[in-house]
């Protein structure tokens, strides 16, 4: 059967780690500057580039940590290494250089991989899959789709705070986003290394 306290136990801890409303102004950012009808596109395409991520490593995840010799906890200092270069270009500006951003699809990086399927995300997955039973797949499935829906919705309609902020209050936000950004790729750097110390 359907088991609903796994399905809220993961939904609320991904809803957490992947943060839909926190994800707004940074998804506002670097879309900053193109058509409605490319941003909502683009919207889309990070979704699912993310819910492919999360699925190939919640499928198999671990065996292709175990094959490359790679840990949980450097797979979290590497995600949150560079999430702190695009943090970087938030805060000083860097995006807003058309040659920088206008050719380059930021719907698969940074948004799709790694702020939406980054490390912490990945590794809860794993766990999850892992350490499911029979049916409870079934929940943990519908939990990490629930979730993906709530992100393409949170992103879909945050289109319309530009329309009300128009372009001085995008380049606040961009610089906002910037330092939030800088902050979860601090933190998640730190969780990497502590778990390495805890762990040695």
């Amino acid at each position: 059967m359907f088991d609903v306290a796994v399905f809220g136990s993961l939904f609320l801890t991904l809803f957490v780690i992947m943060d839909p409303p926190g994800i707004t102004p940074i998804f506002l950012a670097l879309t900053s500057g193109r058509p409605a009808k490319v941003q909502k596109k683009m919207a889309f395409q990070a979704v699912c580039v993310a819910f492919g991520v999360i699925a190939v490593f919640g499928v198999v995840g671990q065996q292709i940590l175990d094959y490359l010799h790679v840990s949980t906890q450097a797979l979290m200092i590497a995600g949150g290494l560079l999430l702190l270069l695009v943090a970087l270009d938030l805060l000083t500006g860097k995006t807003d250089e058309p040659q920088q951003t206008k050719d380059v699809n930021v719907a698969l990086v940074p948004l799709g991989m790694p702020l939406l399927a980054g490390p912490g995300a990945i590794v809860q997955v794993i766990l999850a899959v892992q350490h499911a039973d029979g049916m409870e797949q079934v929940s943990v499935w519908a939990a990490i789709l629930a979730i993906h829906v709530v992100l393409f919705v949170t992103m879909r309609f945050s289109l319309l705070i530009i329309r009300v902020i128009k372009d001085g209050g995008v380049v606040l936000v961009t610089r906002l986003a910037g330092m939030m950004l800088s902050a979860i790729a601090v933190q998640q750097i730190i969780n990497g290394v502590t778990q390495v110390i805890r762990g040695g």
